[in-house]
Formats: structure tokens, sequence, C-alpha cells
């Protein structure tokens, strides 16, 4: 394989690129171990040693790091590691390493995603902040049916008078333009149509 191109990233990191296409990063002490060099040839022995040992190597502790601080979702490991321009199967490697250690576990993750905003946002709220992480809108709904079955459900009823308090809203001096800016209002924190109608006691139909 060829080095076709070298780019500095800091004074001490560069992206490489093999044959146009294969993309990863080394420290420039790396490169000079390894005789990186634009246009010139890599060894098997090189390569393998890149790909085996310091990238999957750098990868589990990237990925290990990061988890110290917050959990992660798989998705959200997989993009930050994109962003250090990790190939795909050094990525694949390093997360399946830590989700084999019960490190990332997105069932787990939704779960507790879920007892912590139960009574901050709306399902549909919740939902749609998952799915931006990367988790399946299945896997969503598993976690909300046994959440549900084990006597945990979201009141968004609650949640919406506690909102309309805040607001000073009073449904029974609520002029028409008053409910129907706060219809808007709670329709932008993802409540659906029949909650919020009850809570504002206007008949939406």
């Amino acid at each position: 394989m060829t080095v076709t191109d070298i780019t500095p990233i800091t004074k001490s990191r560069y992206r490489i690129v093999l044959d146009e296409e294969l993309t990863f990063v080394l420290y420039k002490g790396e490169m000079n171990r390894l005789h990186i060099r634009r246009g010139e040839e890599i060894m098997e022995d090189t390569y393998l040693r890149i790909f085996h040992e310091i990238l999957p190597k750098r990868a589990k502790l990237r990925c290990m790091n990061l988890l110290q601080s917050k959990d992660y979702t798989h998705r959200q490991l997989e993009d930050k590691l994109k962003q250090g321009d990790y190939p795909k199967e050094i990525i694949d490697e390093a997360i399946a390493y830590v989700e084999s250690y019960g490190y990332v576990d997105d069932e787990k993750y939704v779960r507790n995603f879920i007892e912590y905003n139960s009574d901050k946002k709306s399902r549909i709220r919740i939902e749609n902040d998952l799915m931006r992480k990367g988790i399946r809108r299945e896997l969503i709904g598993k976690v909300f049916g046994e959440l549900q079955e084990s006597g945990t459900e979201i009141d968004e009823i609650t949640m919406i008078q506690n909102l309309l308090n805040k607001k000073n809203y009073n449904s029974q001096s609520a002029t028409d333009e008053e409910r129907r800016r706060m219809y808007a209002f709670l329709s932008r924190k993802g409540f659906r149509s029949d909650v919020i109608g009850r809570a504002l006691l206007l008949d939406i139909t």
C-alpha cells in the first residue's frame, strides 16, 4: 500500500491516507519510527502493527476515557471515533470491546434517560432526543413498555400543569387567544394534542 497523503492536524498529529482512500492518524514520533513517508510503500509488518496494535489500543483507550465522564450510546461513541479519523474496523473493534464489559449498553442508557427525564419532558420529546443520540425507535418503545408495565409512567398532565402554573395560566379566565397561544407552546414542547386539550380544558376536536 502506498502513502498518498500526509496532512498535519497539529504539531504532533498527522492524518495519513493510504491508496487515496484509507485514512488514519498517527503521532509524529510514530511516523518516524515506522518510516512513514509520502509516496512510499509501507511494509506488511508496519501495516499490521498500525491496524492491529497502535490504532485498536488507542481507540479503546479513547472510549474508556470518554466513558469516565458520562454515559454514551453506541452511536455517540461511533461519532466520537469518526471525528478522530479512526477506520471503521477499528471503531467497531473498540466499541465491541467496551460493550463486552457492559460499559456501553443502549438499553440501559434508554432506561436511565427516560427515568431521569420522566418529570421534565414529554414522551415525544424524550423519543426524539434518544433518536438523535442514535437509538432505534423499536428499542425506545420496548423500554417504555417495560417501564409502564412496572408502574413507571410519564405523568404529562402534571408536567403541563406545572408549566401552566409557571406561565400563570388560569384555565377558568383564559381567553380563546390565550388558550391558542398556550396550546401552541405546549405542542412545541412535544405534548400530544389530547393531553394538551385535557390540561387546558379546551375541546380541540
